[in-house]
């Protein structure tokens, strides 16, 4: 029983003072589903696209009915010569 107890207390301290481990440990048990999961929303779920390339995603939801243009965001353009 002692000994079971000496080794949780070495894992204890292990995991308190030394970063590296801590990091290691932290890398074995949640790091890789963490990066999955931010290499997924990184994308919006969208596949990659290639630089350059515009995408305009269509309005997928209805106002209630109402199809009148109310007008738009102006945005600022340089003209390039």
């Amino acid at each position: 029983m002692k000994i079971v107890f000496n080794i949780f207390l070495i894992l204890v301290m292990l995991i308190a003072f030394v970063p590296p481990f801590r990091r290691f440990l932290f890398h074995l048990l949640v790091g890789r589903q963490l990066m999955k999961q931010q290499r997924k929303n990184q994308n919006g779920g969208r596949p990659p696209q290639r630089e350059g390339s515009i995408r305009v995603d269509p309005n997928s939801k209805k106002d209630n009915g109402d199809t009148r243009f109310r007008g738009g965001e102006y945005v600022d353009y340089e003209e390039v010569k």
